[in-house]
């Protein structure tokens, strides 16, 4: 099961994401539930890293990945983080048993 954290602030902001887990809804290299939960969360880092500039921290290994705004969450990244957010909530909806989103708020 793929597993999205989402860390939001006292705001109700997202600020961050972490993703790990396999969907294993399909062989690798053939899974469309891992291939859309990866293009979504890399989308959004490019959007927020290369459009709006926004300097974030990443940590990314075998384990999983992990993104955090390194300042506050203003309206243009709350935007493409709300976005990202719907569309993981879609692909879980669809797929249950392969996707799971938890909210953490700091």
């Amino acid at each position: 099961m793929i597993t999205v954290t989402l860390i939001r602030d006292n705001n109700q902001a997202i600020k961050g994401f972490m993703v790990n887990g396999h969907a294993q809804a399909a062989p690798h290299g053939q899974d469309i539930v891992c291939a859309g939960v990866s293009a979504l969360t890399q989308s959004s880092i490019m959007g927020i890293e290369r459009h709006l500039r926004r300097e974030i921290n990443l940590v990314q290994d075998r384990s999983g990945l992990k993104i955090e705004l390194a300042g506050q969450t203003d309206s243009l990244t709350a935007a493409v983080f709300e976005t990202m957010l719907l569309g993981l909530t879609e692909i879980a909806k669809l797929y249950p048993k392969s996707v799971r989103i938890i909210e953490h708020r700091r």
